[in-house]
């Protein structure tokens, strides 16, 4: 019994070491049971390999292999373009009303600072005053006409000072919201002939829009009022950094999404119509402020009007382009 008793305690004993245990820092390198899942033959991310000839250990993926479900052989779905690499006319979803309304939500979040809530260019971030260049209205005939594939591939690849969104925005979502665009532009230019058909005031309508242009148009007149008359090389230099002018304008030479700066004043400018002209001091101020008129051979008519500029801006600009073609 006496013995029994001994051997009891003593188990007690160790149990309460062992339990003491628990919990304890120590210095002493851990147990190891299995070494080689410790001490591995392998190569650190970007160590050399002389195994390969070009001596990189990470290696990139075969040629030609595509990551499961990540495979884009629809063209006209993953890219906006046909067969023949032409924007696509057509959305390739069912524009059902849940598909509008997502979209309506996505634009809210990502295109409604900037393109405005019904897509005419006047988002918050136009308005108030950071120096942004002003986005286009959705409303405008080039706009219209443009097609669903042309929008799409604006939101996958970004466009001019237009970011990509293509990490943020799925592929169905990105079709979701151009269709929304195309809701938004048939309710800005819906026919009065259509219009009838509803209960609506016309006539107040139209007085709430004279009403509405005739704000806008003090609210210009009273920006003009208030700024500087100057005319200068400098203030069109700083005009050039504040529009983001040279985003799709270079200032080296090269070509970028419109004709570049240097060297424009005096040259001579092909039409897509046949015409031509020379670069004066009237087609600089016409390209500014109604760049639709006349589009330079090779280009496309995607740059806005900048007819919110002062007369004295828009003079500074045209010095601002001079000085460049006098150096």
């Amino acid at each position: 019994m006496k013995f029994a008793f001994t051997h009891i305690s003593a188990i007690l004993l160790l149990s309460l070491l062992l339990f003491s245990c628990r919990g304890q820092k120590t210095d002493q390198p851990p147990v190891r049971t299995h070494f080689n899942m410790n001490f591995q033959e392998r190569f650190n991310s970007q160590q050399e390999n002389r195994f390969f000839e070009d001596g990189m250990a990470m290696r990139a993926p075969v040629e030609g292999t595509v990551a499961r479900g990540l495979l884009r052989h629809d063209t006209a779905l993953f890219e906006g373009v046909d067969d023949a690499g032409d924007y696509i006319s057509e959305i390739p979803f069912d524009l059902t009303r849940d598909f509008l309304y997502r979209g309506k939500e996505r634009y809210d979040i990502f295109c409604q600072a900037c393109h405005g809530a019904t897509g005419d260019g006047q988002g918050i971030i136009m308005t108030g005053g950071y120096g942004y260049v002003p986005a286009p209205t959705f409303h405008r005939t080039e706009s219209r006409d443009m097609p669903a594939g042309e929008f799409y591939s604006a939101i996958a690849n970004g466009i001019r000072t237009m970011p990509s969104y293509a990490t943020q925005i799925k592929v169905e979502d990105r079709w979701a919201i151009v269709a929304y665009i195309r809701a938004l532009q048939r309710s800005q230019n819906v026919p009065e002939s259509e219009m009838e058909i509803f209960d609506v005031d016309l006539a107040q309508l139209l007085d709430e829009h004279m009403v509405e242009m005739a704000r806008l148009e003090a609210l210009a007149e009273a920006r003009a009022a208030g700024a500087s008359d100057e005319v200068s090389v400098t203030r069109g230099e700083q005009l050039v950094v504040r529009n983001a002018c040279q985003a799709c304008h270079s200032l080296d030479g090269r070509d970028g999404v419109g004709p570049t700066f240097v060297g424009l004043y005096q040259s001579e400018r092909n039409f897509t119509d046949g015409t031509s002209a020379i670069a004066d001091e009237e087609y600089l101020i016409e390209s500014i402020v109604e760049p639709g008129a006349k589009i330079v051979e090779g280009y496309q008519n995607v740059m806005v009007p900048y007819d919110f500029l002062s007369e004295s801006e828009v003079q500074s600009l045209v010095e601002y382009i001079k000085s460049l073609s006098e150096e």
